[in-house]
């Protein structure tokens, strides 16, 4: 664009438009008293018709300038504009109106109107508004018109990628209006909505943008073949998984394309446009009903607040920093051990901070730390410098399999990691530390579950001891993090598989990454110190189900192209998760996914009369054992802490 040239494109036009208004005013106010006396001679109203002419003139361009008419660019106008115009037209007629009245009163008794002029009569005004309504509307309207149908006309001018194809929308609502729209002011895009479908019996027949709506979602497999449909989009970003999962069903047999938009936790910015769709993925067919969050809160909890995320490259970390970053808070550190998911995340929400920003705001400041946190000193020196106020920890080892050979990394990553972290934010007065821990905490059977279940009570003793909104919220398996069974899955099915797994009854709970980012967030704001949140995590999900799903997504039919082979569980693995110990007693909080407990088992794991010294005391043998590797130490360290841990049979 050719912003030199497009400026004085702008006030050229609404010069023009300020002179038409003008112009065409005084034959509005004429037509007013015409109209109510029933003749072109006005005769004594001529004096009121003049001054009514005077005023309007005076009065209509500053209305319409106070109230930034002129500052718009009709180009682009909407029914917001119209109100806007609408609104200035009526305060300026009974501006008018009124001022009328009053000058020929004030102009008879001054002598300079004849005695025997007449005021005006009081439906003058009720007749001058929609006439002058009119006049000024239909310039502006004329104006959009134009350059709807030029920029038509440049879209049809370039040169075609591809014959249009026929497109079928899912969705006849705010979403699939505002796609249809944009393929059609974007007619090199190549797409040619034909319909929409929609579960509503009551849209049945209506048009939007001119485009009908031909059935409900049963219909699919008939309107592809009626009208020759190539693409089919789905354009409902609330639409739950099941949902997802029955329509790319159609749509595959029907032998038709399926794209989608992102989920409505994907939007945080409430756009859409034809640039978000993509193909249906594993993420969408488990995809939940969106809930309602309260982002005031969350927004409250974090505006203006100095915030520090650990595990910021990671997949879960990256996406708090950039939930966190649409909150505008103060500051935001983002601290990792790898130096290039950091390197990557820090570039990719800089550009976001910049977007963010208002014309002349400064963008949040953004600083990446490369550290481990599992020195206790370099943590200390980060909290000294940066002062967070706020803390998110999700950095940790995850990977069951690998933790269970590697029982010292586990324990010096997510426990004394975790011990180094409180210690810093008590110290440098933290007033909220929210640590990501996992459902494998509950009833731990693997290493790594149990460490995080000494991660958790060491928040819960620092949230005694100081009183401060330390919490833990427990989160199960998210797709498209690093480790997740679906990109091991996809790398199969690349190869040409089979695809393994490792048990066909094996069952987890899943999340979507921004799903269960706003989650834990909300579940900040809900903490008063101490508490452990688990979140709502659906149905289990059959991991055999998943990988048949996955296989047919991509375009390949299970045990025909692609086999499932199960092997066996591996050291550490459950054959299903759970939510709650038998030792848990949990309750609903305010939000209706998110629950709240208190932790029997902490109280079993101590002796009584001194349980944060105890705690302490085994906390600390158990690290001092991983730091001399000592893998047997470990594990018989863990069972004693943790009672509900159960060591692997050998």
């Amino acid at each position: 664009m050719n912003l030199t040239r497009t400026l004085p494109e702008l006030h050229l036009r609404n010069r023009h438009l300020f002179a038409a208004d003008l112009l065409l005013i005084v034959p509005a106010v004429y037509a007013a008293y015409a109209i109510r006396l029933e003749h072109f001679d006005l005769g004594a109203y001529w004096p009121a018709c003049l001054i009514a002419v005077a005023l309007a003139l005076l009065v209509m361009p500053a209305t319409f300038y106070a109230a930034g008419i002129y500052a718009r660019h009709w180009r682009y106008a909407s029914i917001e504009e119209l109100w806007l115009l609408a609104a200035a037209t009526l305060l300026a007629a009974a501006i008018v109106g009124v001022g009328s009245a009053v000058g020929v009163r004030g102009l008879t008794s001054a002598g300079w109107v004849a005695p025997g002029s007449l005021l005006p009569p009081r439906s003058v005004p009720f007749i001058f508004y929609p006439l002058a309504l009119t006049v000024v509307a239909v310039p502006r309207l004329a104006l959009r018109t134009s350059a709807r149908s030029t920029s038509l006309k440049r879209a049809n001018g370039h040169p075609p990628a591809a014959a249009a194809q026929n497109v079928l929308v899912i969705g006849a609502g705010d979403a699939g209006a505002m796609i249809v729209r944009e393929m059609q002011q974007n007619p090199h895009l190549g797409l040619d909505p034909v319909g929409f479908v929609d579960d509503d019996s009551q849209k049945l027949g209506l048009r939007i943008h001119n485009v009908p709506v031909l059935g409900d979602r049963l219909a699919i497999p008939s309107l592809v073949e009626r009208y020759n449909i190539t693409q089919v989009i789905l354009a409902i970003p609330t639409a739950p998984g099941p949902t997802i999962r029955e329509i790319t069903r159609l749509c595959t047999a029907a032998g038709v394309q399926v794209r989608t938009m992102p989920g409505i936790f994907e939007l945080l910015d409430g756009r859409v446009s034809v640039k978000q769709l993509r193909d249906v993925q594993i993420e969408d067919l488990l995809r939940r009903a969106p809930v309602q969050t309260d982002a005031t809160a969350v927004a409250g909890m974090l505006q203006g607040k100095r915030v520090l995320i650990t595990g910021g490259g990671g997949s879960i970390g990256s996406e708090i920093c950039r939930q966190v970053l649409h909150c505008r808070p103060a500051q935001l550190v983002i601290l990792g051990h790898g130096e290039n998911s950091v390197f990557e995340a820090h570039n990719q929400l800089l550009q976001e901070a910049r977007r963010l920003a208002g014309p002349g705001e400064t963008p949040v400041p953004i600083i990446p730390v490369i550290a481990d946190i599992r020195f206790a000193e370099r943590i200390s020196a980060i909290f000294e410098t940066y002062r967070p106020e706020i803390v998110f920890h999700a950095a940790a080892h995850k990977h069951v399999p690998l933790m269970e050979c590697n029982e010292a990394e586990a324990i010096t990553n997510n426990v004394l990691g975790t011990q180094n972290l409180v210690n810093a934010a008590v110290a440098n007065d933290v007033q909220r530390f929210v640590l990501i821990s996992t459902d494998k905490a509950v009833n731990p059977t693997s290493v790594m579950g149990a460490s995080k279940w000494v991660a958790e009570r060491i928040v819960e003793a620092a949230a005694q001891c100081t009183g401060r909104a330390f919490v833990c919220v427990r989160l199960g398996n998210v797709l498209g993090s690093r480790g997740s069974v679906v990109p091991y899955f996809q790398k199969q099915i690349a190869a040409g598989g089979p695809v393994t797994v490792t048990h066909p009854d094996v069952t987890r709970y899943f999340m979507t990454i921004p799903e269960a980012v706003q989650l834990v967030l909300q579940a900040g704001t809900l903490g008063q110190g101490g508490e452990v949140f688990a979140l709502d995590m659906g149905e289990p999900v059959g991991i055999a189900d998943l990988a048949r799903d996955l296989i047919r997504l991509s375009g390949f039919e299970p045990g025909r192209d692609i086999e499932v082979v199960y092997t066996q569980l591996r050291p550490g693995e459950k054959l299903f998760e759970e939510v709650f110990a038998d030792s848990e007693h949990y309750g609903r909080t305010r939000h209706e996914r998110i629950f709240v407990y208190t932790n029997g088992a902490y109280n079993a794991a101590v002796e009584p009369g001194a349980p944060a010294a105890d705690l302490s005391r085994r906390i600390g043998a158990l690290i001092a054992a991983a730091r001399c590797n000592d893998a047997e130490t470990v594990r018989r360290m863990l069972q004693e802490l943790v009672p509900a841990y159960r060591r692997p049979e050998s």
